[in-house]
């Protein structure tokens, strides 16, 4: 795959963004490195004049073309993969990756089809619920001695990492081989399956979940599902709910 090609099937996903001068910014910063497909969940104020004023020169395709959506399940809908971007560490997520080695596995991923970058809110970032959506999660190599990151700026350094990784030279790592990858919304599925027949085999009490679900999610995303392998499970389950 030609590194335009990788690099079209990739979202960049800014989740219920509050200034909009951030959002025109976060454009400019994909289009410098050949990204064309911006995701806005709930934003506060968009389409804006401000928005427009700092997008400078890519007011009229990328921003033009942002997908607005009303919640981070739909703007995942259809991908294969999707890397949650913040720097809090949360109970029961799956390992974390630097962005230069998560930017690779994303391109890596773009092989079989669309896949995501996530930034949270400029205030609170990302929720718990937001990154356990995401299949993995990246950290940005700032210094301990002071980590802020204006979102524009997070949104063009990961950017740059993932141009740097397209073009870089030889074909990039396959990403499984085996079938084709689970889409979020098997994956999500699957897992929505899996709480109804825990709860309906008694196995699992609604009125005190605990953390079992998330503890699911984290073995799901170490596991990498391909569509195959969730028929297998929700087939499973059905008979088991039989």
């Amino acid at each position: 795959m030609s590194p335009s090609a990788a690099l079209e099937r990739i979202r960049v996903v800014l989740s219920h963004p509050s200034h909009p001068g951030n959002i025109g910014a976060a454009a400019r910063a994909m289009k410098t490195m050949g990204l064309k497909r911006l995701y806005l969940v709930n934003p506060k104020s968009f389409p804006d004049p401000q928005a427009v004023a700092m997008a400078t020169g890519a007011d009229d395709d990328v921003l033009a073309a942002a997908t607005v959506c009303s919640t981070l399940t739909e703007a995942l809908s259809g991908t294969v993969a999707a890397t949650a971007l913040t720097g809090r560490r949360r109970e029961l997520a799956t390992e974390p990756a630097w962005a230069r080695e998560a930017a690779a596995e994303l391109v890596a991923a773009a092989g079989a089809g669309e896949v995501a970058l996530v930034f949270g809110n400029e205030k609170t970032g990302l929720s718990n619920e937001e990154v356990a959506q995401c299949r993995h999660w990246a950290l940005i190599p700032t210094s301990d001695q002071y980590r802020s990151l204006n979102l524009a700026q997070a949104v063009q350094i990961l950017c740059y990492e993932l141009r740097l990784a397209a073009v870089d030279v030889g074909a990039p790592p396959k990403v499984s081989d085996g079938g084709t990858p689970a889409s979020h919304e098997e994956v999500e599925a699957l897992i929505r399956h899996l709480e109804r027949a825990a709860v309906g085999s008694a196995f699992l009490d609604p009125a005190q979940p605990k953390r079992l679900m998330l503890r699911m999610r984290r073995l799901f995303a170490r596991a990498r599902l391909e569509k195959e392998e969730v028929n297998i499970l929700r087939g499973m389950l059905s008979s088991f709910e039989k």
